[in-house]
């Protein structure tokens, strides 16, 4: 194998140096463009943060020209039946492909290129799924402009290389809160949707919470990307042949470090035709725990152990429910809390609900 220039080297440790630096979402980003722009050549960009449980959009950043086709990229992300799908690269053994390497050279074998990227002079993409700890934090898509030299395996491998540690970054990104306070809202809230996804209301509770949102959309598009998201996977799934989710749902965090929850169902006896109403509202801490600790990069035995404590159960009734004994679980306890930076159970609840709720 060719060694790398040092230069790249270098490039190379020093990114990965500034993804464990505890940057937030948006530094990420930032950082990360940035620093691959040095690396290669790349022509446009999307980044996204997604939920880790069920892989929806949390936010986006979309570089013209790809922002003006984000429905159409929505429906054939969601709708299936294309290659190199975030979804399915998050259950791959490789976690990064090229469009051109999925289709030998055959781009017009995907209908994401034929329908979407070349009438936007766009050629050949780079993506990748990010994933830390078994769980998928984001993703990534760099495109070239429309010819024939696309990217390189030597490029793919670079990412690939790089993407745990964003993805570690992203991860970190998630625990990190700002001081300031978005005050009480209540909730819930409701957006209504066109069928071509324009709004045709929303409540009040609806825009005071989506104004917690900072996803760095352009003007184009009023709303965050994960209230696109929820209402693209549920089109997808009425059309798709497998069982669809009934009501597909994201967890986004917001700027004072709370979290919000949003899903998305059909209206029903809509006389204006296939309205979808997504619903927004703070989510509570049975639906961020799980997050919060796969974020502190627990094992899924140390989860079961966390949320068994969450729930109040004793050491012995842990021992019991998961069949192991007393001084395991005392282990696993252990590095729980050396993992959340916590001291005792109670603090470990204490910070779990605070995480959870500032936006209360």
């Amino acid at each position: 194998m060719p060694r790398r220039p040092h230069r790249t080297d270098q490039l190379e440790r020093e990114l990965i140096r500034r993804c464990h630096g505890g940057l937030d979402t948006a530094e990420v980003i930032r950082t990360v463009l940035a620093a691959l722009r040095r690396l290669m050549s790349i022509d446009a960009a999307f980044f996204a943060t997604a939920d880790p449980d069920t892989l929806l959009f949390t936010g986006a950043f979309t570089e013209e020209p790809l922002a003006g086709a984000q429905r159409l990229f929505m429906d054939n992300e969601f709708g299936g039946g294309d290659v190199n799908q975030f979804a399915a690269l998050a259950g791959a053994a490789t976690h990064v492909a090229r469009l051109d390497g999925a289709t030998r050279g055959e781009r017009q074998a995907s209908p994401r290129y034929r329908d979407i990227m070349a009438p936007l002079g766009l050629g050949d993409e780079l993506r990748a799924a990010l994933v830390a700890g078994g769980h998928c934090w984001g993703f990534l898509c760099l495109h070239r402009e429309d010819d024939p030299l696309g990217f390189s395996e030597a490029e793919a491998a670079q990412v690939a290389r790089l993407a745990p540690h964003i993805a570690h970054a992203l991860r970190h990104a998630v625990l990190l809160r700002d001081t300031a306070s978005a005050g009480e809202v209540r909730g819930p809230g409701v957006v209504l949707l066109e069928p071509d996804c324009t709004v045709a209301g929303m409540t009040g509770p609806a825009e005071r919470l989506l104004s917690l949102i900072e996803d760095g959309r352009g003007s184009r598009f009023p709303l965050p990307v994960a209230v696109y998201s929820v209402a693209a996977a549920l089109e997808a799934g009425e059309r798709s042949e497998r069982a669809p989710l009934l009501e597909p749902s994201t967890r986004v965090r917001t700027r004072d470090g709370g979290w919000l929850n949003l899903h998305a169902s059909r209206v029903l006896g809509d006389s204006a035709g296939r309205r979808t109403a997504v619903i927004v509202e703070v989510a509570g801490a049975a639906e961020t725990a799980p997050l919060l600790l796969s974020a502190y990069g627990l094992t899924a035995r140390e989860r079961e152990v966390a949320r068994l404590v969450l729930r109040g159960t004793s050491t012995r009734a842990i021992a019991d429910t998961l069949h192991i004994s007393v001084h395991t679980v005392q282990d696993h306890l252990k590095v729980v809390f050396d993992k959340t930076g916590v001291r005792s159970r109670r603090d470990l609840v204490g910070q779990l609900l605070a995480q959870g709720h500032s936006s209360r």
